[in-house]
């Protein structure tokens, strides 16, 4: 599994470049674009197309290959190969036939983006592509709004604007983010704003709506505590008439407020109701 560039060619370590001229076969996303990396370093390994389309097939047809003796080297068309990029049907179908699966450590859009965000938040969740439309998109948004984690989401240009509106609205506008686009190239931006205020830069410069795009948002706020007894007046009823572990489930759903601390108010007030 070779990383290549995600823009600037120069950012390809010698052991990359070394594994590729040996492998038997490059397995490419577009032959076309890695066609022109391996072009302007002198490279002529063969290559065959593996996109997500016909990654089950042909992972066969190359462990096949790699048991015959082979090596095979996959890369994506830019950074590293099996993430949110085809590769990783081929790396469980080399596994499950007991083929070492080897990476080759490079670039990667979601490592540099987390490298320029400057959150502090000590840990991160890499969710990917959300989904296309607005609806299905910001019901996934919902279910991420208010984790306290820093999330990075890759986002494809014709839909940054609509992307960067929906996590204004479901995360807040004065949520802060980071826009990583175009990472290494020519024409790199890495702006941090709030939600609302990168909405509007975008919409402002159709420029920022091309190429690829990456965003980080910082984590959500910790949320106040709530009183004891705030929410008792939902509780109440509802361990008077069901088990505590029932309750605590409807009382989540209508109020929002986290399973431990219903919890234990619920066991609270089934105490007092039991004495």
């Amino acid at each position: 599994m070779v990383a290549t560039p995600i823009g600037n060619r120069a950012d390809i370590t010698e052991r990359a470049l070394a594994v590729l001229r040996q492998a038997d076969v490059i397995a490419a996303e577009d032959t076309r674009v890695t066609g022109l990396l391996l072009k302007h370093y002198g490279i002529g390994t063969p290559m065959l197309s593996l996109r997500e389309h016909n990654e089950r097939g042909m992972a066969e047809k190359l462990v096949a290959r790699m048991q015959a003796g082979e090596t095979v080297a996959q890369v994506s068309d830019a950074g590293t190969p099996a993430i949110s990029d085809p590769g990783a049907v081929l790396v469980a179908t080399a596994h499950a036939a007991g083929i070492p699966v080897i990476p080759v450590p490079g670039a990667s859009a979601l490592t540099v983006a987390l490298s320029a965000a400057g959150f502090t938040a000590p840990h991160s969740l890499f969710y990917g592509f959300l989904p296309p439309k607005t609806g299905q998109r910001q019901s996934a948004l919902a279910e991420l709004a208010a984790l306290p984690y820093q999330i990075v989401f890759y986002e494809a240009p014709h839909r940054i604007l609509e992307c960067l509106a929906d996590l204004a609205t479901v995360f807040g506008g004065q949520r802060q983010a980071v826009l990583c686009r175009e990472l290494t190239k020519t024409f790199e931006t890495i702006r941090r704003a709030s939600l609302t205020e990168l909405h509007a830069f975008v919409e402002g410069d159709s420029n920022q709506q091309r190429g690829e795009c990456v965003l980080v948002i910082d984590a959500a706020p910790p949320a106040e505590k709530a009183a004891d007894d705030e929410y008792d007046a939902v509780l109440q009823p509802l361990v008077e008439e069901l088990p505590v572990k029932q309750a605590v489930g409807l009382a989540m759903r209508i109020t929002g407020a986290p399973r431990n601390a219903l919890y234990q108010r619920a066991l609270v007030l089934k105490g007092g109701q039991l004495g």
